[in-house]
């Protein structure tokens, strides 16, 4: 089975390196999405930075000495842009998989035009609007978290409700700091399902709304992990508030999903869809 961990604990079938001049996430990303499609367990180490020849070296010892302790080579996922710190870490004992020289070369050729092979270009945006506007989003999100604050909702591209513990404050961070969306959440509450009524304050919005829900047996574990034994966290409250909340969800006429199985990546893919919330990712 794909494993994530990045520890050295437990059984792995193979160690993977992601080598970069930044802080290695584009090549993590790519190579998470290639190693989920092999039912194998994978120790992952991230070598992020690597701008000099001398730390091109480091990783290539490194990398080497992985191999010479499990008697297999490791995978090498390389977003090196600088062709000369390629090169050294090419020469290590991986099997190695340069992401950069794989897609700039025929772009070269396709364009007519050669690459200005500069580390962190991509992340080069502090000045930029659309980085401006993903710190805007962060702040806004995290002034709304969990029914916080009223104000300035008009200004919200998306408003997450569902009970607590459901996984609207990482759904609300992941869609403001990739999307730069402004995302406020606010939790359904007993309360709430007494009265019959969304939160006050959210009327106004209702076509802003997306709903999460959550299998009661998942809510039950994830409550259990904050305030074990409570009746926050039993299964027969944990089935009555989801129940509550989806029902008025559909009587309010909003979409919701549910999250038990679903990553943050793509419950926020499904909410930029259904919402029709075109943005860049970064």
């Amino acid at each position: 089975m794909y494993s994530s961990h990045s520890g050295s604990t437990g059984k792995f079938d193979r160690t993977v390196f992601f080598v970069s001049d930044g802080t290695g996430i584009t090549a993590e990303t790519f190579g998470h999405s290639v190693l989920t499609q092999f039912d194998l367990r994978f120790r992952q180490i991230r070598l992020p930075f690597i701008d000099t020849a001398e730390k091109a070296h480091d990783a290539v010892s490194r990398i080497n000495e992985s191999c010479t302790a499990d008697g297999k080579r490791p995978i090498v996922f390389s977003t090196l842009v600088k062709s000369d710190l390629s090169e050294i870490v090419r020469r290590s004992e991986g099997m190695h998989m340069d992401l950069i020289q794989t897609f700039v070369d025929p772009l070269e050729q396709e364009l007519g035009v050669k690459s200005t092979h500069t580390i962190g270009r991509s992340h080069n945006i502090a000045d930029s609007a659309d980085y401006k506007n993903r710190i805007e989003a962060i702040n806004f999100s995290l002034a709304h978290d969990d029914g916080q604050s009223h104000k300035n909702l008009a200004m919200a591209d998306v408003i997450l409700v569902g009970v607590s513990r459901s996984g609207k404050t990482p759904t609300s961070l992941y869609l403001a700091m990739q999307y730069g969306i402004k995302a406020a959440n606010y939790p359904l509450i007993p309360e709430d399902f007494e009265r019959g009524q969304m939160p006050s304050g959210l009327k106004s919005f209702k076509g802003k709304i997306f709903g999460l829900s959550i299998a009661p047996d998942r809510l039950t574990e994830v409550r259990n992990e904050r305030r074990p034994g409570s009746k926050y966290a039993a299964l027969e409250n944990c089935r009555y508030e989801v129940n509550e909340a989806e029902k008025m969800m559909q009587r309010e006429g909003i979409r919701w999903v549910s999250t038990t199985v679903k990553s943050i990546e793509e419950i926020a893919t499904l909410i930029l869809q259904e919402l029709r919330l075109d943005r860049r990712a970064y």
